[in-house]
């Protein structure tokens, strides 16, 4: 099984509704298959999630 960075990312977020992760960057229907796929597991949109550097820019 590969493994994904998505636990790590800013755009992986926690939906109280359906209580389970996603993300919410909208992929076209191209990255989105690619993605599912496995043809390729590095996501043009991965960003780090630094919660350090946001409680920076709220000081």
């Amino acid at each position: 099984m590969k493994k994904t960075r998505c636990e790590e990312c800013m755009y992986y977020e926690f939906d109280e509704d359906s209580e389970t992760y996603s993300c919410i960057v909208n992929l076209d229907e191209d990255e989105a298959q690619r993605f599912m796929s496995g043809d390729s597991m590095r996501c043009s949109y991965f960003r780090f999630y630094d919660e350090y550097k946001m409680v920076k820019k709220q000081n």
